[in-house]
């Protein structure tokens, strides 16, 4: 399989999800978005590997029982294909640092849609949301525009 392999992974607590601005990385492709926590798979990790350490570096937070909620599939042409597997947690300990990558902040879920976040962003939080079984969702985007999306096979409106 080509492309990369990261994970991304909501932590809610109290109808809030941790949530990172990206603001501080040099040529980054999600620049000035707001994006749940994750990176990059390392060599020999799992997902679960991948988002206990991404979310460990990047919050100081450590999570205890992450579930593997999806997987979403990025299609760009500026970009290359991206696997990300999506994660979701309520169950932590530790205490939020500093984050090199961008600021973090506790965003209710009513505020979320009001920020600026890529548009299939908003397709996945909702299946989180709606608890909707393991799924895998296929995301296109011609720049930063959306042009397709595909849950499970299915076609959805855009």
């Amino acid at each position: 399989m080509q492309g990369i392999n990261t994970t991304l992974c909501y932590i809610e607590k109290d109808g809030c999800y941790l949530m990172l601005h990206r603001i501080k990385k040099q040529n980054d492709v999600n620049q000035d978005k707001w994006v749940g926590i994750g990176g990059k798979f390392e060599d020999r990790e799992s997902p679960e590997d991948c988002v206990l350490r991404e979310a460990r570096e990047e919050t100081g937070l450590t999570l205890h029982h992450p579930e593997y909620r999806g997987i979403v599939t990025f299609v760009s042409d500026r970009w290359e294909t991206e696997y990300m597997h999506l994660f979701w947690s309520d169950c932590f300990t530790g205490s939020i640092k500093e984050c090199d990558e961008g600021v973090l902040e506790w965003i209710s879920k009513e505020d979320l849609m009001q920020l600026p976040m890529w548009a299939g962003d908003a397709i996945f939080l909702k299946l989180l949301e709606e608890k909707v079984p393991f799924f895998s969702l296929k995301l296109c985007y011609e720049g930063d525009r959306l042009t397709d999306a595909v849950l499970n096979g299915q076609a959805l409106p855009v």
